[in-house]
């Protein structure tokens, strides 16, 4: 069996929890016994002070999450969030969105670019996803999300892939049978880097080029595989495609074969949206107010959750290359969206 990485294994709690830590410890070590990899370990609560959830769990290995805020909110608040390092946040735009998103999302960029990678617009959005800056509060309990990418290792096929993601799911299951707060698992597709951990990597493999694979059936299979086949379900459940995380899908990107258009063409087939897709500093705000008034529009239109999350260095215009200093952002030529 390939490495079975947990991505994110994360807490929800309606308020701040002095034994939120050790309830995560403790689950880890359960996990670590049956030779899960426990990447990152996080807590989303409904407290929305960005400094005082930071004061409350000082462990620097923690990452932290706020859920859904008001926009006004994230404005009147903007300097805690921008000194928060570790702590996420998205704002809803199911109902709509103006040039005052827009406005915000500029000023991170002029201001503290580096706050883009944990802030999101969201738009019909799932609660109890596991994976940041999407995450909301509905109850208590902890989910789990997967890098089910790694799970692909020596496979040839998308099913014996399938395979692979079923047996890990219901291990799962059964080993975390007894937690009663145990909500579930977000078998969305969450790629990182390169090589086994790449969703294009293994696709390439599979259908000879990216460009194939787009013009074929493979991601309407893997997203129904994902969504129908779960035996405990929680989240989003969808395929992300992460043009920065996904370093060969950043390669793809510069080669000009991930427009935006067909990001959002993949993510009608149960993806998840614009994820950490590039945008230079002189790009027109009026054309990411257009592309967010689509975002909206399709979600409604073909009621699944979708979301934007933009990235910038707060340097690199269009046709210039990006420095992030961030080990899971690919840098690259900024192209026109």
């Amino acid at each position: 069996m390939p490495k079975k990485i947990i991505r994110s294994l994360c807490l929800f709690t309606e308020e701040l929890a002095p034994d939120a830590n050790d309830k995560l410890s403790t689950l880890q070590e359960a996990l670590e016994a049956k030779d899960f990899l426990i990447q990152t370990k996080r807590i989303c609560t409904n407290e929305k002070d960005f400094g005082k959830l930071e004061a409350f769990y000082t462990d620097e290995d923690l990452l932290l999450s706020v859920g859904n805020c008001d926009l006004k909110y994230v404005i009147n608040n903007y300097y805690d969030f921008c000194k928060a390092s570790r702590t996420s946040c998205h704002v809803d735009i199911s109902n709509g969105v103006e040039m005052v998103h827009v406005e915000l999302l500029f000023r991170l960029i002029k201001e503290a670019p580096e706050k883009m990678f944990q802030f999101a617009f969201v738009v019909n959005n799932a609660v109890s996803s596991p994976y940041f800056p999407s995450a909301a509060f509905e109850k208590n309990g902890f989910a789990l999300g997967l890098q089910p990418t790694d799970l692909a290792e020596g496979c040839h096929s998308l099913e014996e892939w399938f395979a692979n993601m079923q047996a890990v799911w219901e291990e799962l299951c059964e080993v975390l049978k007894d937690e009663p707060d145990f909500l579930g698992i977000d078998s969305s597709i969450a790629p990182l880097f390169e090589e086994n951990s790449s969703l294009i990597y293994f696709i390439k493999q599979i259908y000879g080029s990216f460009d194939e694979a787009v013009l074929s059936d493979a991601f309407i299979k893997i997203t129904s595989f994902i969504k129908n086949s779960n035996p405990k379900p929680v989240g989003l459940c969808g395929l992300m495609l992460p043009c920065l995380e996904d370093f060969l899908l950043a390669d793809e990107y510069e080669q000009g074969r991930f427009s935006l258009e067909r990001n959002l063409f993949l993510s009608l087939h149960s993806g998840l949206g614009i994820d950490t897709y590039p945008v230079g500093t002189d790009e027109s705000p009026e054309k990411i107010l257009s592309i967010l008034q689509l975002l909206v529009g399709l979600s409604n239109k073909y009621d699944k959750p979708l979301s934007a999350r933009f990235i910038s260095d707060g340097k690199a215009k269009i046709g210039e290359e990006t420095s992030f200093n961030n080990q899971f952002l690919k840098n690259v030529i900024i192209k026109a969206l």
